[in-house]
């Protein structure tokens, strides 16, 4: 799967399922989180979503594989690292294995 050319993106889902754990929306109304990593794409730059009364635009989208995660990126996930993200990540999706080899669809939001 690669996604290199836009055009060949899969079409995106509801922008609001984006979010939709509460702990996640907490975090990025306090400012804590500023991205989102999702199996599926939900968004295109320019999107807006409303979560509890937040405004959020998405600044940036892009596909990469989990095997190229950073801490920093776990951080902007809102985790202290990626061990804790990967380790979270984990216990949401019941214990399958963290696969490398895996796209996910990294969505960056800031509060308008």
């Amino acid at each position: 799967m690669v996604y290199e050319n836009k055009q060949n993106w899969p079409e995106k889902f509801d922008i609001n399922k984006l979010v939709s754990i509460k702990e996640s929306i907490d975090k990025l109304i306090r400012g804590e989180k500023v991205s989102e990593r999702r199996n599926d794409r939900y968004a295109d730059v320019g999107d807006e979503v409303l979560l509890e009364g937040h405004l959020f635009e998405v600044v940036d989208v892009y596909p990469e594989q989990l095997k190229n995660l950073t801490n920093q990126e776990a951080k902007d996930e809102g985790f202290e690292n990626l061990e804790e993200y990967r380790n979270i990540l984990k216990n949401i999706h019941h214990g399958e294995v963290w696969d490398p080899e895996l796209f996910v669809w990294a969505h960056y939001l800031r509060e308008k």
